[in-house]
């Protein structure tokens, strides 16, 4: 009972620490190791530039762009990754048929394909949402498509010995098993949601915390470039968490979330 308490409250200890670790190293290296604060300006820069940026309700504009980007991207992802997952899980004939364009297109580096959206979307947020729903859409996909394969045969077979419908199948066997899956692949999908609405805006916005990072690269402002990626850690982060969370809720019984 005692080290899985620990565990639990680990990382709220351990995290700070790392932090003030982190900003120590960082103010070290800026005071001692002569390095031009043009190039890596002092944490005391940073937070002076953050409060700045709140101080200007312009910033809470370019949150909320950024946040209904990667929201809706992910959501996308998440419905379609899971629906596509699920088909070619029970299908591995189509599985096996489409393997060599879905790989094709996985290795293609999506930021080149960023200008052809520009170009077929616009500017607006669609094209961003496009280049969301595309980095998060894999690893969700991969992860539910290795779910519905691990269900094990013999309880299907149990579970139609016994009379089972397909849906109580479905209900009672194969989505608790897939479920774990969906949240593995919905943790990474999350991070690549942040990313690739990040990257198309920094490739093609005029609003959002990637036009904030052009904007201030462009206006050689490296204390501001810098509150700026703070800002997208914590955005990530607490989308992340939030991900987390949702799982805890839903698959508590999971050992994944149970020996948290």
């Amino acid at each position: 009972m005692g080290d899985s308490r620990l565990n639990r409250l680990l990382p709220w200890i351990s995290s700070p620490i790392l932090l003030v670790l982190f900003v120590a190293a960082w103010q070290l290296i800026v005071s001692v190791g002569g390095v031009s604060r043009f190039i890596l300006p002092a944490p005391a820069d940073v937070g002076d530039s953050l409060v700045t940026m709140f101080s200007d309700d312009a910033i809470w504009g370019h949150i909320r762009v950024t946040l209904v980007e990667v929201v809706v991207g992910f959501a996308i992802a998440v419905v379609l990754g899971t629906a596509l997952g699920a088909i070619l899980g029970r299908m591995i004939w189509l599985e096996r048929a489409v393997q060599p364009a879905m790989v094709a297109f996985q290795v293609v580096p999506k930021i080149a394909l960023v200008p052809i959206f520009v170009i077929l979307f616009g500017y607006g947020i669609t094209s961003k949402i496009v280049i969301t729903v595309i980095l998060a859409f894999f690893p969700i996909m991969l992860n539910v498509l290795l779910g519905v394969r691990s269900v094990d045969l013999g309880h299907r077979d149990v579970m139609r010995g016994l009379g089972a419908s397909r849906w109580q199948t479905f209900r009672d066997l194969e989505l608790p098993s897939t479920l774990p899956y969906v949240f593995a692949g919905s943790e990474v999908g999350i991070v690549f949601a942040v990313i690739g609405a990040i990257v198309g805006e920094y490739l093609g916005a005029n609003e959002g915390l990637g036009f904030l990072v052009v904007s201030s690269l462009n206006a050689l402002d490296a204390p501001a470039l810098y509150a700026v990626i703070v800002l997208l850690a914590v955005l990530g982060s607490v989308l992340f968490l939030a991900v987390s969370l949702t799982k805890r809720f839903v698959i508590p019984w999971h050992e994944s979330v149970a020996k948290q």
